[in-house]
């Protein structure tokens, strides 16, 4: 006895066409014609008038668990990622203590496996000295390597050539780097706690967290994957001349990629007089060229994929002087409906959007039967209404009590969200009975 959605508007591999779908156990069985699927089933869901994609898959997030469940865990991000639509995510190994160790690793899959709604995989941060914890990497396991090539806290800043250099030559997967010059930002915070001591105004945060760190450190990075033919995905641009660094050829024939995270598409530098600390992430948001250009090079092919970098602090740990407050802030809740707004302005289509939230993240980390509506693949799939709803303190699902599109309407919603053939959200009500599963990579 199965799922039967009816009458869906489904927006799959470029394509926008009403159809019917049956799901069996976790698996998608049938793609038909409206009111051809002739089978007894336990559950109809009406789909009409909605849009019905698949999954989102959100390859950067940082669910602070262990050690910082203060501000997040894996429970509640997964709950916040699925009232979003998200039906994947990637997390990354700054926590505490840091996820270094294949035996740390580990310890957070135990930990996914008994809490969270959504399916779920993670990284393993790189250092200067865990080279052959790398190496034992299983690739059908695990995403990818977290490489820090700018500012980080505790050893996971690898900044020493000769230790990238092995990360580089060595890496059994994918490596996810966060590209920004350390010595450009000392210098830069430098100047300005000369002129303004401690409390540096948040509007000079991208000029400390400069265009030219940025640009420096990510075209070392793609220096040494030439040179080593690593497999590596530049996390997070944020600048115009970033992407020309990058090249529009086929998925396929990419060994170097790129994505850019919802709030540096949203957002330009005005936000720092509006929003204050709450709107600084490293690397920092910059111009609105800056963020336009990031646009046109998403749907042009240069930038692959879209996520998050959910990333939840306290009120406390954002507020404060400059140089002691947190960056980052929490989105996953809201990342599908931001990019619906993005369509309704006419700034990227629906097609793309999936692709790049679904397909893209599917393909680039070779996960297996996810990220597109398929038969026989995983029935993880997300249906949105049009329907107007505005952030509030009430609504907002994230432990750490706020979210930087708090005072936003938005025209869409997620009313339903379907992991592995279970309907885990549904108008505001979780399944928490139901448990992600952990993703398989065919590599």
């Amino acid at each position: 006895m199965g799922l039967l959605i009816k009458n869906a508007n489904i927006i799959n591999q470029g394509k926008i066409f009403k159809a019917d779908i049956l799901v069996e156990g976790e698996f998608i069985k049938t793609i038909a014609k409206v009111s051809s699927i002739d089978e007894n089933v336990h559950e109809v869901i009406d789909a009409t008038g909605k849009y019905l994609l698949p999954g989102i898959i959100d390859a950067h997030v940082h669910f602070r668990e262990p050690g910082l469940t203060h501000k997040g865990d894996i429970e509640e991000g997964s709950r916040a990622a699925v009232a979003g639509g998200v039906t994947s995510f990637m997390d990354m190994p700054n926590v505490n203590p840091q996820t270094t160790t294949l035996k740390l690793l580990e310890d957070k899959f135990t930990t996914a496996s008994k809490k969270s709604l959504a399916n779920y995989s993670f990284y393993l941060g790189a250092t200067n000295s865990n080279i052959e914890e790398i190496k034992k990497a299983d690739p059908k396991k695990v995403c990818g390597i977290k490489l820090f090539m700018g500012s980080s806290t505790g050893n996971m800043l690898v900044d020493k050539e000769e230790q990238l250099s092995e990360i580089f030559a060595y890496s059994p997967i994918l490596v996810a780097a966060h590209c920004e010059d350390t010595a450009i930002i000392i210098r830069n915070t430098k100047k300005y706690k000369e002129i303004y001591g401690e409390d540096i105004p948040v509007e000079f945060h991208p000029a400390i967290r400069s265009e030219q760190a940025c640009y420096n450190s990510t075209e070392l990075a793609i220096k040494l994957a030439k040179k080593f033919n690593t497999r590596l995905h530049i996390l997070h641009l944020t600048t115009a001349i970033e992407t020309k660094l990058f090249e529009n050829v086929s998925r396929k024939n990419k060994k170097i990629t790129a994505e850019v995270c919802i709030h540096h598409l949203w957002f330009n530098d005005n936000v720092y007089k509006e929003k204050g600390n709450l709107a600084r992430w490293n690397p920092a948001i910059k111009t609105e060229t800056d963020r336009l250009t990031l646009i046109e090079a998403l749907k042009d092919g240069r930038i692959d994929v879209v996520s998050t970098d959910h990333a939840p602090h306290t009120i406390e740990e954002k507020t404060g002087v400059y140089t002691k407050s947190a960056s980052g802030g929490p989105s996953i809740q809201h990342s599908l409906i931001l990019m619906l707004e993005l369509v309704k302005r006419g700034e990227i289509s629906l097609e793309q959007l999936v692709d790049k939230m679904c397909h893209a993240p599917a393909d680039l980390y070779n996960i297996e039967k996810r990220g597109y509506i398929k038969e026989g693949y995983y029935a993880d799939l997300c249906l949105v209404s049009k329907k107007e709803w505005t952030v509030k303190k009430d609504n907002i699902l994230y432990k750490c009590g706020w979210a930087p599109f708090e005072g936003t309407t938005f025209s869409n919603t997620v009313e339903t969200t379907i992991i592995n053939g279970n309907i885990v959200y549904n108008k505001n009500s979780f399944n928490t009975q139901k448990k992600g599963k952990q993703l398989v990579f065919n590599r």
